[in-house]
């Protein structure tokens, strides 16, 4: 007999565990929660997921010999052309051994051009402003705002892009990012390694860089610097793979990935990803390695669309973690992974009318009397509203304390 899932109680558990003002909150985000920013009719999406990036970056460096012939060896080596991030870490390698020489026909001042012409191509392509109208990351700011709470929430996002920042600061939400300082922000490692900042601010971690850092060279030391604009005259420290070929990269990816894993060890963590296909094989071992070292700690993960696509598995790699780690659940639209267990979304026969709240997020599915259902947390927008939902209820619950 095949598993099911009771979609009214996990999302009520849900409710309950973002209610819980004392225990390790975090959000994930990544490629795929711009998307669901509503826009103008011709005008979505506000920024494009990674393959159409990739096309345009490859549509507007065609006529670039040395990008030509990167594409060529790219090919060669069996990478993905398609996937502009590893262009960029096909790049980096490159750069690992070609120090005062030439590899596959580039020289490393070549490869040096590249990498920050691709990173400003990326810049140009993601540097837009939110919609003026309640969007997703306004939802997830104003529940950041709205709820007390004990510990700060962290948000992890592996986006470049400043729409994070955007909805928070438009809330004025107060948020620390690893930076400080007002005229020329600076990377402050040891105010994150032993958790130096105010408990009332929330944290904003950008595992791979964002667009508005860069790096100055002062004496023999390379600093990292970020702007509260984006600065066309620097190159961007963009970094989606672990491969870095300097000290002013390293440092910002190692200690924010570090970060991850510190919360994720936190006693009864719990982290939600939203937008993540569990493509980056690094963030996957840190956030598993994180889980067997803690079986308090929880990772739900919320994916876009079914379980199959066109009869293929829709998220093979983050089926088969989840089949093999308890406390990472996947939860797709029509089937959820839940302590390693696969199932359907059911709704048991004797199960009680849920409240409204919980209701408008369990759609049915097929004939009026079907028992089958869809979670559409996946979408980010979905996931937003149900926060937004949350954020009364909760007020409801402390009130009545």
């Amino acid at each position: 007999m095949e598993m099911s899932h009771n979609p009214i109680r996990h999302l009520q558990y849900l409710r309950q565990s973002l209610s819980q003002d004392s225990k390790p909150i975090g959000c994930f985000l990544s490629a795929g929660c711009p998307l669901s920013v509503e826009m103008e009719d011709g005008k979505w999406p506000l920024i494009p997921d990674v393959k159409n990036l990739s096309a345009y970056i490859n549509r507007e460096l065609e006529a670039n010999q040395s990008y030509k012939t990167l594409l060529v060896e790219l090919k060669k080596a069996e990478r993905n052309h398609e996937n502009i991030e590893d262009v960029l870490s096909f790049i980096r390698g490159l750069l690992e051994v070609a120090r005062g020489g030439t590899v596959r026909g580039l020289t490393e001042h070549e490869l040096i051009a590249l990498d920050e012409l691709v990173c400003k191509k990326i810049g140009e392509k993601i540097n837009v402003l939110l919609p003026d109208i309640e969007t997703p990351y306004h939802r997830l700011a104003k529940w950041i705002k709205s709820i007390e709470r004990k510990l700060p929430v962290e948000i992890f996002t592996t986006n470049y892009d400043l729409l994070m920042e955007q909805s928070l600061d438009s809330l004025e939400v107060p948020y620390f990012d690893g930076f400080v300082g007002s005229r020329r922000s600076f990377f402050d490692l040891k105010a994150i390694e032993e958790n130096l900042i105010p408990t009332h601010w929330s944290r904003l971690w950008k595992v791979h860089g964002s667009i508005n850092w860069y790096s100055e060279k002062k004496r023999d030391r390379i600093n990292v610097y970020r702007s509260s604009e984006v600065k066309e005259e620097v190159s961007r420290l963009i970094y989606p793979s672990h491969l870095k070929y300097d000290e002013s990269r390293k440092m910002p990816y190692i200690a924010l990935i570090d970060q991850l894993g510190r919360f994720i060890r936190e006693k009864s963590s719990f982290l939600i990803l939203s937008g993540y296909s569990f493509n980056d094989g690094h963030l996957n071992g840190t956030i598993v390695n994180a889980l067997r070292s803690n079986p308090t700690a929880m990772v739900l993960a919320l994916m876009y669309g079914e379980y199959e696509e066109d009869g293929k598995l829709r998220y093979p790699k983050a089926y088969e973690l989840a089949e093999n780690q308890h406390n990472l659940n996947v939860w797709t639209f029509d089937k959820a992974i839940i302590g390693t267990n696969i199932g359907k979304w059911v709704v048991p026969e004797n199960q009680e009318a849920p409240d409204a709240d919980i209701a408008g997020f369990v759609e049915g599915v097929g004939a009026p009397q079907s028992l089958y259902r869809h979670i559409k947390l996946g979408d980010f927008s979905k996931f937003t509203e149900f926060l937004k939902r949350a954020i009364g209820r909760h007020e409801e619950i402390r009130h009545e304390q």
